[in-house]
């Protein structure tokens, strides 16, 4: 265990419960279990038990994980999936709209993000953006276009604070980034996975609008948008991923060298 290589191939497979031959060269990443299950539920493979940090299953060639919540654990799946090589890589997450446009359940498909978590300095200095797969976005793209479904595009605020919904001087910051949303995640993806040569992208579901008192989420509104909107996410994330495989297209936007 004295290279990263060693390391992260026992951690991927202990976290996850799952062999590293049973993983698919896609990768779905959530943070919601009931995720995992609608993606068994809709390739049609047995649900998986809970015995595992990281539920994990796979089905026609694509993984899905479930690696938690915040960007430490965003990063630490990044630096484990390296030990796979997955050729491609998206994040099916939730997110609070900062912008007035964005109501409950609407799509948003993040151009950039911006690094508020800190984590991903571990990485890279901070001035060096957080980008997506340029393909990857374009599948997603398609993917939603061809059921016709609308998005927004636009950057992404991530961050490594859970409650703040209070804080007024932060959401005033966050007005002043001009992004679309906030979460905990997605600039950490981004980040880490060029750093690990993973193209990585997001698909994020509008499930609050908390710059606003009545916006903020609760144990009902969750409810409410994840009974309505989680199951064609997730189909939106499995047809994106076949539509690259179908088309056998690479989704690397840069050449990992320097």
């Amino acid at each position: 265990m004295t290279t990263k290589e060693s390391i992260t191939g026992n951690w991927l497979v202990r976290y996850t419960q799952m062999p590293l031959e049973e993983f698919g060269d896609y990768v779905l990443l959530t943070n919601f279990n009931n995720y995992v299950d609608l993606f068994c539920e809709q390739c049609g493979v047995p649900p998986v038990g809970f015995g595992a940090n990281m539920r994990a299953a796979t089905a026609c060639g694509i993984t899905m994980i479930n690696f938690g919540m915040g960007s430490p654990n965003a990063a630490l799946v990044m630096d484990l999936l390296g030990a796979v090589r997955p050729k491609a890589c998206l994040f099916l997450g939730k997110c609070g709209g900062i912008s007035d446009k964005t109501q409950l359940g609407d799509y948003i498909l993040p151009l950039a993000g911006i690094r508020g978590e800190g984590t991903s300095n571990d990485y890279f200095p901070p001035e060096v953006p957080a980008l997506p797969a340029f393909m990857l976005q374009r599948a997603v793209s398609t993917a939603l276009r061809d059921n016709g479904r609308d998005y927004w595009t636009g950057t992404v605020y991530t961050t490594n604070r859970r409650v703040w919904e209070h804080d007024e001087r932060f959401k005033d910051y966050l007005r002043e980034t001009r992004a679309m949303a906030v979460d905990m995640e997605t600039a950490t993806l981004f980040s880490c996975g060029f750093f690990n040569h993973i193209p990585t992208g997001a698909l994020l579901l509008v499930s609050d609008n908390p710059m606003t008192p009545e916006g903020v989420k609760t144990d009902a509104s969750d409810r409410k948008v994840t009974s309505r909107h989680a199951a064609t996410h997730v189909r939106m994330g499995i047809e994106s991923m076949k539509l690259i495989v179908g088309e056998r297209k690479t989704v690397r936007h840069l050449k990992y060298e320097w």
